[in-house]
């Protein structure tokens, strides 16, 4: 869209999206899979409904995974002046109705930034959809595998791989999630060495394309209901 296709959008429908991911290491695949999947889920739920989807934020909050090769991380109080920030120029272009598609969930501490920031911005609706862990999403994924979690099969999608790069044929280890979160970032990648937290590296595409096809729909289904 140019300005003026803005402009007059904004004049019959004030919903808009903004994905938010992160750029972090996710072991065999791409760095940018936060990044590729909250701007994919969000572009294909709401190309239907015909509501405008802004650049995705490519860099967010993950100090967690800083001692890896690629990773970016803001400070927090950068990721969630950033965030508000470019929610105020969406807000000055006219949208007051808008979902935020989180991809990463690192950045979960931005939502509370949102709830400050509507306090400035009262008549403004936002609602923050983490795709991956929403109700219909997960229990999708539970069908599936229930082992499932960062850098796994989950988000191995063929759009997340990386050309040249083999997955490993083994189901991995959970890792102790508990012990993770209070080591320093050194520690944690002796931890969990090459980065997926545990499961299977990889599964047929049939069984990610039927959790993708939930995840669009129940991020569509966000998008299009409970405005008021």
């Amino acid at each position: 869209m140019n300005w003026m296709q803005v402009e007059e959008h904004v004049k019959k429908d004030r919903r808009a999206v903004l994905p938010i991911g992160s750029t972090e290491q996710h072991a065999h695949l791409s760095l940018c899979v936060d990044v590729i999947l909250s701007e994919r889920v969000a572009v294909e739920a709401a190309e239907p409904l015909g509501i405008p989807v802004f650049p995705v934020i490519a860099y967010g909050f993950t100090p967690s995974f800083v001692d890896y090769a690629g990773t970016v991380t803001l400070k927090l109080s950068t990721f969630c002046a950033l965030v508000c920030d470019v929610l105020d120029s969406m807000v000055r272009s006219g949208f007051t109705q808008i979902v935020i598609v989180n991809g990463h969930g690192g950045n979960g501490p931005a939502h509370g930034a949102i709830l400050e920031w509507l306090d400035r911005n009262r008549g403004v609706q936002v609602k923050w959809h983490n795709w991956w862990n929403a109700p219909a999403t997960m229990a999708k994924l539970k069908t599936i595998d229930p082992v499932a979690s960062h850098a796994s099969w989950m988000e191995n999608f063929p759009w997340t791989r990386v050309a040249g790069a083999e997955q490993p044929q083994e189901a991995k280890a959970m890792v102790d999630l508990e012990r993770f979160q209070r080591l320093d970032p050194g520690a944690k990648k002796l931890l969990i060495g090459d980065g997926n937290f545990g499961g299977l590296y990889q599964r047929p595409d049939a069984d990610t394309a039927a959790l993708w096809e939930v995840a669009v729909a129940e991020t569509r289904s966000l998008m299009a209901m409970g405005w008021d």
